[in-house]
């Protein structure tokens, strides 16, 4: 059988493939790269549009600043509080209900189900959720942070399907068989068995809750109590509200260009963790998604 040969048009398809996908991952990745290069750039030459491919005058004030900065420290420890609190709860949350809602023994299943695809349909409001938690006394408390959003439908649905389809019902009858109970059975052989859906659950928990600022922003009053998303968007907010003031007047701009460098660091501090953290869970990510995708 003579070898297969690539035809004047499937090379010209793969070159404008690769040319519209070089274009696009440049679009995606310039924005990115300009702010690490502003970050660590004289601010002065940054405010002045002198930096766009290499940086300028290094300097790591800005980060200095930042570090210096009692509210961002603060704001810093706080998300990572959060999304770590947070995210405990909502992976024990959604892993546990995900596991009682395969199983088929579980009575009314259909019913409960029913009932949670509701709330996708259906949401009571911002109004009438604020007065709940001002009523369960967590406003202005760090469980207004993790509780009201605790458990995702979506998520949970997630990981039904993975225990349907990765723990088959003949490894439950084994185990009840030699006398493990369900609880056993869960802690044992489920979790073992589904680390890549957890990983998964983690992951999309930790970005949920590291990049969060609405419901900061809803229930909470006292500045020490702030995430650092909620820090940035005040930050961003003062410097456009500045930009707009102070009109051109130099000193001002030096510290507009200041703030600017500042601005761009905080964005790699926010984020620096979470890039740190996927790569360890990408495998996971991967395997997980894919286990948990239904199978025709």
């Amino acid at each position: 059988m003579d070898k297969w040969k690539r035809t004047r048009g499937d090379k010209a398809f793969d070159i404008v493939n690769v040319t519209l996908l070089t274009i696009g991952c440049l679009l995606v990745l310039y924005p990115l790269y300009f702010i690490v290069i502003a970050s660590i750039s004289d601010p002065n030459r940054v405010f002045a549009g002198d930096v766009l491919l290499l940086p300028k005058d290094i300097t790591f004030d800005g980060f200095k600043r930042i570090f210096q900065d009692d509210n961002i420290v603060n704001g810093f420890k706080n998300t990572l509080l959060y999304a770590t609190l947070g995210t405990a709860i909502s992976v024990s949350l959604t892993v546990t209900s995900g596991y009682a809602l395969s199983r088929k023994d579980l009575p009314g299943r259909h019913i409960i189900m029913m009932f949670l695809v509701v709330t996708l349909f259906f949401h009571g409001g911002m109004i009438p959720t604020y007065l709940v938690v001002r009523d369960l006394g967590m406003v202005n408390t760090i469980w207004a942070m993790v509780i009201p959003n605790a458990v995702g439908l979506w998520n949970v649905i997630i990981c039904r399907t993975f225990f349907q389809t990765s723990i088959p019902k003949d490894m439950l009858e084994a185990a009840q068989i030699d006398g493990c109970d369900d609880f056993r059975f869960f802690a044992k052989i489920v979790l073992p068995l589904s680390k890549p859906i957890i990983a998964v659950m983690v992951l999309f928990h930790v970005v949920t809750h590291w990049n969060s600022f609405f419901d900061a922003l809803i229930y909470l009053n006292n500045d020490s109590l702030y995430p650092l998303q909620l820090i940035l968007r005040n930050l961003l907010i003062q410097s456009e509200a500045s930009t707009q003031m102070i009109g051109d007047i130099e000193s001002n701009q030096v510290q507009l260009a200041v703030a600017e460098q500042i601005k761009y660091g905080v964005i790699i501090v926010s984020s620096l963790p979470l890039l740190v953290l996927y790569p360890f869970l990408q495998k996971y990510f991967v395997k997980g998604v894919m286990i948990g995708s239904i199978k025709g």
